[in-house]
């Protein structure tokens, strides 16, 4: 939560941030949000008693989809990720409740007023500050209070668990001494080309490979889906927007957006009374009305002579720069337009907005068209989707819904878990296909909610069930496999030869390539397969080679390990080591109790 204010304070032009509990949502599996149980239709959960509600969820999903953090097509998966995560925070602050973990109204204040976040430019605490940036992030005051409450409970119960466990300063120094260490070796990789391989399928041999790869030649379960989908897009396409209204549109869009401002500025009070300064304001208004130029009529008119020799340009600014008065009036001019009057500091200033900082019409001219035609169909939109809620319910096929609605009865092919392209590609969509009610009961599908903009009911056309697929309908791949597979036999035999040989010392003509004071992170240019591989051999005896075999995708590689060295020493990755094995304990013990908490506590979603 804390993150989300700190985000925000660096990048406020987003308005919302994503919370700590969506970063770290890909720790946790996704299952079905909406199970909705008890008498209150918005409790989407409840730990050990305690609900969460709907509006929880939707909170932090917001936030994830307004930060831009989280794509739009993601959103249903990132629902089930979010309310996964609450279950878990509700756990964790439980447990620490019953451990006696508090935290009181005078801790809290100390560390709000204490945040630089609410500070403002002296480095004090600013209530206004603090106000807006909590409304920015979607939260009221006493939300979060007590939000950050149970954030430091959690936070002195992960941290009093992760100091529990520790490892000792040599096995810290032993684990830098891995990390540091450097390999030097020789190799050369062996393809088909270095071996005369007779290469012989038989019928016995690919009944032979058959029979003992049987999961690899199984069609797994599959379904053919019919589907519906409502798009509001589709819908907003055909709608025409007139010229005017997508000028008004970009117009109140850019409202607030920066400028370039100038200004002739008459002032009063010293030289001359109000009622002169007034006078004078008004005689640049009729010169620019006349046609004379900004420019030559704040060098004739402004008090303000460094910006009158700018044609008055005061720069580029956001609202609040110089108070209400001056926002209302430049804040309501287009590019290229002048204001009337405004009063405000013993002066007259005349305005003229000369640039905005901001996309132009006509590259924005799509956008708002799409935007203003969405808006259209709105009524339209919500009223099919209701329909096909209505209809899909009771139907015993799509055709028929399809036909009222106006809509395009899509069939696939056939379809295993996970195999959907397109909209049944994107998360838990297709698994629909694969529920109880739809797959065994023969039931439309719910309405999902792909989106804003786009709702899908699915229906299982047909359905076969996982089946052993018999040898002479996967022939060809079978009889390629046992050729690869003799190659790559014929290719190991070579190696154990050569190294057998060089062993013996017996082969001494070999084109070894060198491969010096390799690490575990260098090698770039090497196969990662060999280089892993080269770490796990044993050390060699001085002056002696160790060899090993490394199969890797396309051949075989002999390595002849000569020499191991501690490297030197980096304090930097000394200390990164140390930090990393740390970290990775208090992951285990935190994780750890996670999942003791989740075996015992009764969680209904």
């Amino acid at each position: 939560m804390l993150q989300s204010i700190r985000d925000g304070s660096r990048s406020w032009g987003a308005k919302i941030i994503i919370g700590v509990m969506v970063a770290a949502m890909a720790l946790f599996g996704v299952e079905s949000l909406f199970s909705v149980f008890g008498s209150d239709p918005n409790e989407v959960a409840s730990v050990n008693g305690e609900p969460i509600m709907r509006q929880q969820v939707e909170l932090e999903v917001q936030r994830a989809l307004r930060s831009g953090q989280v794509p739009p097509e993601q959103e249903r998966a990132l629902r089930n990720d979010v309310l996964d995560q609450l279950i878990t925070q509700q756990l964790l602050t439980q447990y620490a409740e019953d451990g006696g973990v508090y935290v009181s109204d005078a801790q809290l204040d100390q560390m709000i007023v204490g945040l630089p976040e609410f500070h403002d430019q002296d480095g004090r605490f600013s209530s206004e500050i603090f106000r807006n940036r909590l409304a920015g992030a979607g939260y009221t005051p006493v939300a979060f209070r007590e939000e950050l409450r149970a954030d430091i409970k959690r936070q002195h119960l992960q941290q009093g668990l992760a100091f529990s466990d520790f490892s000792l300063e040599s096995e810290q120094e032993r684990l830098a001494e891995l990390q540091r260490q450097q390999r030097s070796f020789r190799y050369i990789q062996l393809d088909v080309s270095d071996v005369e391989v007779d290469v012989d399928v038989t019928e016995a041999h690919m009944q032979a490979y058959y029979d003992a790869h049987q999961a690899r030649f199984e069609r797994p379960e599959q379904v053919r889906v019919e589907y519906v989908v409502v798009d509001r897009q589709v819908m907003a396409e055909d709608v025409e927007i007139d010229e005017q209204a997508l000028r008004d549109a970009w117009r109140d869009q850019n409202r607030n957006a920066d400028r370039r401002v100038s200004h002739i500025m008459v002032t009063f009070g010293n030289e001359r009374t109000r009622e002169e300064a007034e006078e004078r304001a008004n005689e640049a208004l009729e010169a620019l009305d006349g046609g004379q130029t900004f420019t030559e009529t704040a060098l004739r008119y402004s008090d303000d002579t460094a910006s009158a020799e700018q044609g008055g340009d005061l720069g580029v600014i956001s609202p609040g720069f110089f108070g209400d008065a001056f926002d209302e009036a430049a804040f309501s001019l287009s590019e290229g337009e002048i204001s009337q009057l405004v009063e405000m500091d013993s002066a007259f200033h005349v305005l003229q907005v000369t640039e905005l900082v901001a996309p132009g019409f006509d590259e924005q001219r799509d956008v708002l068209h799409q935007e203003l035609a969405l808006r259209q169909v709105g009524d339209d939109f919500n009223r099919q989707v209701q329909r096909l809620i209505d209809e899909s319910f009771a139907a015993e096929d799509l055709q028929s819904v399809a036909d009222d609605l106006g809509l395009t009865l899509n069939q696939t092919d056939w379809l295993a878990r996970g195999e959907g392209e397109g909209v049944l590609s994107e998360p838990g969509v297709l698994d629909e296909a694969f529920s109880t009610d739809v797959l065994v009961e023969g039931y439309n599908s719910e309405v999902i909610e792909l989106d804003d903009d786009r709702r899908l009911v699915l229906r299982v056309a047909e359905h076969r069930e996982p089946t052993q697929l018999a040898l002479d309908d996967v022939r060809e791949d079978v009889a390629s496999a046992v050729a690869t597979q003799q190659r790559q036999e014929a290719l190991q035999q070579e190696a154990d030869r050569m190294i057998a040989a060089l062993e013996a010392g017996e082969l001494a003509d070999v084109d070894w390539l060198e491969a010096d004071n390799v690490t575990r992170q260098s090698g770039a240019t090497l196969p990662q397969l060999m280089v892993q591989e080269v770490f796990r051999m044993p050390r060699p005896e001085e002056g002696e080679s160790v060899y090993r075999s490394v199969v890797l995708p396309q051949g075989v590689a002999i390595v002849a390990l000569d020499r191991v060295s501690v490297g030197e020493v980096d304090e930097q990755v000394t200390s990164f080591v140390a930090q990393m094995a740390e970290q990775l304990r208090a992951q285990s013990v935190i994780q750890g109790l996670i999942d003791d908490l989740r075996s015992d506590a009764d969680i209904k979603r």
